[in-house]
C-alpha cells in the first residue's frame, strides 16, 4: 500500500475504492462527510487517533431508525428460515468474496479510524473472510444426534431450527471481525442480524454494511442485514427487545451487567465477550527467546487494546531479571507512529480517555509500590499515542485487578508453580492465559481443572491472536460467552428434541403404566 502523507488523502483512496460516495454527498474543507444528511439526527464527528483531524460527520440512528431496523429483520427471518442451510451458506460465499475484493480498502479504513498498524488491519479482514469459508462449511453441517430410546418402535433424535432475529454489539477494538464472528454464524444458521457498533469506529461498520446489503438484496434478502449507529441508549434499547431471541454483545464488564440484566428481564439468551485481564507464566524451563517475543507482541500489538492483550507478567525469580532486561531493550526499540507508515509497530490509543486511563493506572501502579521500567509517557505530538510500559510490582495489587485498555506490562515474580497459578486465577476475569515451559508436567498442570481459570489456555504462545477453529471466549466477568468456531453455532440456533412411535403400542417412559 503507497505510504500517503494526511489522514485526508488515505480516507479519499478508501471512500473512493469502497465506492461509498452517496450522489449528492459534500465534503469540507476538514474532510468531514455526513454519511446520512438526516438534519434530525444526531450527529458525531469522527476524528482520526492518528493527528485527531475530522474523518467524517455521522449522523447517528434514532430509536425509530432502530425500530424499522428490527422490522426489517423480523420480515427477513422466515424468508431466510426457509432457505435450506446450504443455499444460506452460498449467500455467505458472495459476501466472502465481496471481502476479499475490499480487503485492502477496508483494511486502510480499519486503520484510519481504529489506529491499527496496517498488517494487524489487514489481518482482522481476513479474520472477516475466514469466518466466511469457515460458514460455508458449517451450513452443511448443522446436525443433531440420533439418540437411544427406551421404548421399542421409537426414534429419539434431536435437531436445530434458526433462533430468529439477534442483536450485536460490537467494541471499537475490533471494528469488523467481531460482526464477523456473529454475522457469519448466524446467517448460515437462518437468523437476520441487527448490527450495532461501536460509535467510536462507525465507518468501518458502514463499508462493511454496504457490502453486505449489496450481496443480500440481490436474493430479496434486504433486512437479514441492518445497521443501527449509536450509543448506549440505542444498545439498550436493542436489548430490550423481546423480538430479538438473543443479544451478541462485545465490551466492557460495565456495558454487559446492564445488558444481561435488560436481557434477562424478558428471558431472551445473552452472548457476552467481556473484559480480559491476561496472565502469562514464564517457569525456569522457558524458552526465554520464544518467551520474549511472543509477549512482545501480546502486550504491545493494538498498542495493548485487544481484550487477550498481555497485562500481567509472572516470571520464575530465577529467570526474572534476565527476561526483564530483554524485554526494556526490546521495548526501547519499538517504533511507534503513524499505524500506515511501514515498519511501524504501535500506533494510537483510540482517543484521549484511552489516554487518560493509561495515565492513571500508571499513577495508580506508582503508588501501590510499582518501579516504571521502561515507558510511562504520552508522547506530546498530534494523536493518541502513549509509550509501552512495563512496570514491575512488589505483588499483585489492585491496579492489576482491573483491565487497562492501553500498553502496560505488570511484572510480578513468583518461586514456585503453585504460587504463580494463584496470582495467575487471583483476578475477576477470565479470558486467555499462558505458560511457557518445556516441562510437560508443568504444562499439563496449567490445563488441568486445577490450573488456569479462563476459556483460553495456551502453552509456548501468547495470549493474544486466537485462530477462528476454537470457541473463542472467557469465564468469570468475561461473561462466560463463545463465539467464532467449535460448537459456537448452536448459540444460534434452538434445540428441538423429537421423539417418533413407529410402532402400534404407546408404552410411557421411565417404565410408568397408565391402563385406560
Amino acid at each position: 500500500m503507497k505510504t500517503m502523507t494526511t489522514t485526508a488523502q488515505l480516507l479519499e483512496q478508501a471512500v473512493a475504492a469502497l465506492e461509498l460516495r452517496p450522489s449528492g454527498a459534500s465534503y469540507s474543507g476538514s474532510f468531514a462527510r455526513d454519511w446520512m444528511q438526516h438534519a434530525r439526527r444526531e450527529t458525531i464527528v469522527k476524528h482520526s487517533p492518528a493527528d485527531d483531524s475530522p474523518l467524517a460527520a455521522i449522523s447517528l440512528s434514532s430509536l425509530d431508525d432502530l425500530q424499522q431496523s428490527i422490522d426489517a429483520s423480523v420480515e427477513a427471518f422466515d424468508r431466510l428460515r426457509s432457505m435450506p442451510a446450504p443455499a444460506r451458506g452460498g449467500i455467505v460465499r458472495e459476501i466472502g468474496n465481496q471481502l476479499r475484493l475490499h480487503k485492502e480498502s477496508l483494511a486502510l479504513l480499519v486503520t484510519l479510524e481504529a489506529g491499527k498498524i496496517t498488517s494487524e488491519a489487514r489481518g482482522e479482514v481476513q479474520e472477516m473472510i475466514d469466518m466466511a469459508d469457515y460458514a460455508v462449511g458449517l451450513s452443511r453441517q448443522l446436525c443433531g444426534l440420533t439418540i437411544a430410546s427406551e421404548r421399542p418402535d421409537h426414534r429419539l433424535l434431536e435437531q436445530w431450527h434458526p433462533l430468529g432475529p439477534i442483536g450485536v454489539i460490537t467494541a471499537f477494538n475490533f471494528p469488523v471481525a467481531v460482526w464477523a464472528w456473529n454475522a457469519m454464524l448466524a446467517l448460515v444458521c437462518g437468523d437476520p442480524v441487527v448490527w450495532k457498533p461501536s460509535p467510536i469506529t462507525p465507518l468501518c461498520s458502514i463499508a462493511v454494511q454496504q457490502i453486505v446489503a449489496k450481496v443480500l438484496a440481490q436474493h430479496d434478502l434486504a433486512g437479514a442485514s441492518t445497521l443501527a449507529l449509536g450509543g448506549a441508549d440505542l444498545g439498550m434499547k436493542l436489548a430490550s427487545d423481546e423480538r430479538l431471541p438473543l443479544i451478541s454483545a462485545t465490551g466492557s464488564t460495565e456495558m454487559g451487567r446492564s445488558v444481561a440484566a435488560t436481557v434477562a428481564m424478558r428471558l431472551g439468551r445473552s452472548l457476552l465477550e467481556l473484559g480480559g485481564n491476561n496472565g502469562l507464566v514464564v517457569a525456569p524451563s522457558a524458552t526465554l527467546d520464544l518467551a520474549r517475543r511472543a509477549i512482545l507482541f501480546a502486550a504491545v500489538g493494538t498498542a495493548g487494546q485487544r481484550c487477550t492483550s498481555l497485562r500481567r507478567l509472572i516470571v520464575h525469580r530465577s529467570i526474572e531479571a534476565e527476561l526483564v532486561s530483554s524485554l526494556v531493550e526490546a521495548y526501547r526499540s519499538i517504533r511507534i507512529g503513524n499505524p500506515w507508515e511501514e515498519g511501524v509497530l504501535v500506533g494510537p490509543l483510540v482517543n484521549q480517555a484511552a489516554v487518560d486511563s493509561y495515565l492513571q493506572a500508571i499513577e495508580d501502579a506508582r503508588r501501590e509500590g510499582g518501579e516504571v521500567l521502561v515507558g510511562g509517557s504520552h508522547l506530546h505530538r498530534p494523536g493518541n499515542y502513549v509509550e509501552p510500559t512495563i512496570i514491575r510490582m512488589p505483588a499483585q495489587t489492585s491496579v492489576m485487578l482491573r483491565e487497562t485498555f492501553a500498553p502496560i506490562l505488570y511484572v510480578v515474580g513468583y518461586e514456585e508453580l503453585e504460587e504463580a497459578i494463584e496470582i495467575h486465577n487471583g483476578v475477576p476475569q477470565g479470558l486467555a492465559s499462558s505458560i511457557f515451559t518445556s516441562d510437560l508436567r508443568e504444562a499439563e498442570r496449567f490445563l488441568s481443572s486445577r490450573g488456569s481459570d479462563c476459556g483460553i489456555a495456551n502453552v509456548n504462545i501468547g495470549t493474544s491472536g486466537a485462530e477462528i477453529g476454537g470457541a473463542f471466549g472467557g469465564e468469570k466477568e468475561t461473561g462466560g460467552g463463545r463465539e467464532a468456531g467449535s460448537d459456537s453455532w448452536k448459540a444460534y440456533m434452538r434445540r428441538q428434541t423429537c421423539t417418533i412411535n413407529y410402532g402400534t403400542t404407546l408404552p410411557l417412559a421411565q417404565g410408568v403404566e397408565f391402563d385406560l
